[in-house]
């Protein structure tokens, strides 16, 4: 009797449990956090919906809606064309199919995120998971757990801004350059409004994971939630952008599959 295929094999793991599909994705609404930038700047927009037609007179049998959105609202996709480093480099819509399922190694810095929400990932914290865990994965994601999908509810609480700007862990620029162009990996998720840590406009350079990470190539996720349900190695992430033609990035459903004794 011939052995079945992989994807038999995988179908049927799925439908026992023995491989549990976990949601990454922030639910999309008018009230999810957006990033907010100095005044000067251009603003992305919140998620809006507009009903066409509902079971009335617009249209009897059917409902549905147009929406309006920032590529980067809610949980989405970064494409290296959306930094000035990454100018020319991939658009979302030319991201190889591929490279969205992909394996993922989690770090979890929870605990030293809620002590300090200025927390920033160094190299030698890599290092260290690394030396417990094994290597990063060749061609997967960097996902960073420092709790902050639980502030997600609400705007504020979400950027965590004073007088003197948001307040939300990330990378060093250090660490950021050593991703970009040292790891192996396709790209960083985190759970925080963006790759960068909140203090990151005074980095040098600015915003180190958009300039490092988008200039190697490399992609983003953010506002991703629930990496609490994943183990440090072995899940394997589905990012879903929406292609969008010359789009810098889109709002995306992100999966982990995760294999369950």
């Amino acid at each position: 009797m011939s052995q079945p295929s992989v994807l038999a094999a995988l179908t049927s793991a799925l439908r026992s449990g023995a491989i549990e599909v976990v949601d990454l994705t922030a639910p999309l609404s008018s009230s999810t956090p957006v990033l907010q930038l100095p005044a000067q700047f251009g603003q992305t927009a919140v998620f809006e919906l507009e009903e066409i037609s509902r079971y009335d007179d617009r249209g009897p049998a059917w409902y549905w809606n147009n929406f309006r959105s920032g590529e980067h609202t809610g949980t989405h996709f970064d494409a290296p064309n959306h930094w000035i480093t990454g100018q020319g480099l991939a658009d979302v819509a030319s991201v190889p199919a591929q490279q969205l399922i992909a394996p993922a190694a989690v770090l979890d810095f929870s605990v030293e995120a809620a002590a300090n929400p200025d927390f920033l990932l160094e190299p030698e914290h890599i290092k260290a998971w690394e030396a417990q865990h094994g290597p990063l994965p060749d061609g997967g994601w960097l996902l960073l757990r420092t709790g902050w999908d639980e502030r997600s509810h609400a705007q504020q609480e979400f950027l965590n801004a004073d007088e003197n700007g948001p307040h939300t862990p990330g990378l060093s620029a250090e660490c950021a350059r050593w991703v970009a162009e040292e790891a192996p990996v396709i790209g960083l998720g985190v759970e925080t409004v963006g790759t960068d840590a909140g203090l990151a406009p005074g980095f040098d350079p600015a915003f180190p994971c958009h300039s490092f990470l988008m200039g190697s190539g490399k992609y983003g996720l953010t506002q991703l939630q629930n990496l609490a349900a994943l183990p440090p190695t072995g899940a394997v992430v589905l990012a879903g952008p929406l292609p969008i033609v010359t789009g810098s990035g889109a709002p995306a459903r992100v999966l982990a599959l995760v294999e369950r004794a």
